[in-house]
C-alpha cells in the first residue's frame, strides 16, 4: 500500500485523473485539484487494504463538520466515547427473542456470539433477527435512565 501511495505521489494531474477513472470507473469531477485527487485515491487504497471507518464514526464526523465549533465538537466526541467505552470486555449481554435466549460477550475486538466476532451490536442483532436493528437498543442499552439519576 505504501508503495502504491508513493507511486500516486509521483503522478501528475493527468496521471491522477487516469488512475481515478480506473479505480472509480468514471471520470473525476472536473473541478478537483491535484491534491484532492491524490488524497481521495490514497484514502481509497487505504480503505481497500484496511477497511473503512465504521458508520457511527462517519456520523460523528458528519455532525462535527456541520456543527457549531469547538465546544460542540468536544461534547459530541465525549458523548461518542462514553457510548463506546461503557461496555467492558467480558460483559455478557442477554436478550430474549422469539422465545429463545441469546447471550453475547463483549470482546476487545467487538462482540462474540455463536462462534463469530462482530464489530457492532447492530450486526449481531441482524444475525439474530434477520432484520436491521439498532444494536444497543435491541440489547436494551439505549434510552435507559442512568442508575445515579433514578429517584
Amino acid at each position: 500500500m505504501e508503495g502504491e501511495i508513493a507511486h500516486l505521489r509521483d503522478l501528475d494531474f493527468h496521471g491522477l485523473r487516469a488512475r481515478w477513472k480506473s479505480v472509480f470507473q468514471h471520470q473525476p469531477p472536473p473541478h478537483l485539484p491535484r491534491h484532492l485527487l491524490f488524497a481521495t485515491l490514497a484514502y481509497r487504497l487505504q480503505v481497500d487494504e484496511l477497511g473503512d471507518i465504521d458508520p457511527a464514526t462517519a456520523r460523528l464526523l458528519k455532525k462535527i463538520a456541520t456543527g457549531g465549533g469547538a465546544v460542540e465538537t468536544v461534547r459530541l466526541t465525549a458523548q461518542f466515547d462514553r457510548r463506546r467505552t461503557n461496555l467492558k470486555p467480558g460483559t455478557i449481554l442477554t436478550r430474549e427473542w422469539n422465545a429463545k435466549t441469546y447471550r453475547v460477550m463483549v470482546a476487545d475486538e467487538g462482540f462474540a456470539w455463536n462462534g463469530k466476532t462482530y464489530d457492532s451490536l447492530s450486526k449481531v442483532a441482524f444475525a439474530i433477527t434477520g432484520t436491521n436493528w439498532n444494536g444497543p437498543r435491541f440489547f436494551g442499552l439505549r434510552d435507559k435512565v442512568p442508575v445515579e439519576a433514578k429517584p
